[in-house]
């Protein structure tokens, strides 16, 4: 299988509503309140929310396409925590459950480490959720790390990972 990532673009809110919402079906089927999970997967809103990221050049967005079709999505930013400013944050890694496991998630985060050290970042981190399981062993995987710190006053928990580039 051939993949190939590029930068993201106007016009692929789209693509990434689309893969995003499909991930959080799956992924968060046994996390999230099915009321909220049915509001967080409302296309249209996703999708207004990636327009207006992409036109007003707000983080940097990634798609993975697998023989051409896309897969999965990724984008991060600067750190919205205070406390962390120094710091790069994956705001969200998503990809279609039927290429969930097959390394393509290694790719994408191989290609947004590089981008993000080529921004003069030193450390990222991000935010999961506690029960999510499968992602917290994808990324401990990769080399991050918790500490304990929880998003406070978020059900259900998030927690914090970090890496030092």
């Amino acid at each position: 299988m051939e993949y190939s990532i590029k930068k993201a673009k106007i016009g692929d809110e789209k693509i990434f509503s689309y893969i995003q919402t499909e991930s959080w079906k799956e992924a968060f089927k046994d996390i999230l309140p099915s009321d909220v999970l049915i509001k967080c997967t409302q296309i249209d809103k996703v999708t207004n929310i990636y327009r207006k990221m992409l036109e007003t050049s707000q983080g940097n967005g990634y798609i993975l396409s697998v023989n051409n079709k896309p897969f999965m999505i990724a984008w991060w930013d600067k750190s919205r925590s205070e406390e962390m400013n120094d710091y790069a944050e994956l705001l969200c890694i998503h990809s279609l459950p039927e290429c969930w496991r097959m390394g393509f998630g290694r790719k994408m985060m191989d290609r947004i480490i590089n981008d993000i050290k080529q921004s003069g970042y030193n450390h990222v981190m991000l935010w999961v959720f506690e029960k999510n399981e499968r992602a917290r062993k994808f990324y401990e995987a990769i080399g991050f790390k918790t500490y304990g710190k929880i998003k406070p006053n978020v059900t259900p928990v998030e927690i914090c990972y970090e890496k030092n580039l």
